[in-house]
């Protein structure tokens, strides 16, 4: 009896897949049904992923205490930018994006809430081809932990070779904040 390996679940041949290496009735349900999740799983996630793409990018302020106004996405999730960019290139890719997401856009039509200075939006090409949000010339991200709106566990953090701060509306980094 040949033993079942997930990696030989299916084989793509044209738009088709075809089971292979089943050995017996049962297995080949089981292996039918497993290759048919992994498949929906697989549609699923890409068409969350393009509704995401989909949604046009918007850069809001909130004002919160003790660190006043700074950049939000349209969701209200804090933006940071890295003090390791440079004229205007993203310094953060593999493991640092993934800790450190960039706000990617799909165009470089950007929306600016109220009291964001639309002069100071732009984007930047990543070396992947997809479009960073940038203001002020500095790319924006955001941070794993905040998982909330109004979560700003990324400000003044030392990760990846350099420091990251939450951005206030001038364009400036939000520099240190005493907690209350």
């Amino acid at each position: 009896m040949e033993p079942f390996y997930l990696y030989k679940c299916f084989k793509l041949e044209g738009e088709a897949f075809l089971f292979t290496n089943a050995n017996s009735d049962i297995m080949k349900t089981l292996k039918s049904f497993g290759c048919l999740f992994i498949l929906f799983s697989m549609i699923f996630i890409q068409s969350s992923s393009a509704q995401d793409r989909s949604k046009q990018v918007q850069v809001t302020i909130r004002q919160q205490d003790p660190y006043g106004s700074y950049l939000t996405d349209n969701d209200g999730k804090s933006l940071y930018l890295f003090l390791k960019d440079s004229n205007g290139t993203s310094a953060c890719y593999n493991q640092c994006a993934v800790a450190w997401p960039p706000l990617i856009t799909k165009d470089k039509k950007i929306k600016g809430g109220k009291g964001v200075q639309a002069s100071l939006l732009g984007t930047v090409e990543r070396k992947d081809g997809s479009l960073q949000v940038t203001y002020n010339g500095h790319p924006l991200y955001y941070y794993e932990d905040d998982k909330n709106p109004g979560d700003v566990e990324g400000q003044d953090k030392d990760e990846f070779g350099e420091e990251w701060y939450l951005v206030k509306p001038n364009g400036a980094k939000m520099g240190d904040v005493e907690e209350k």
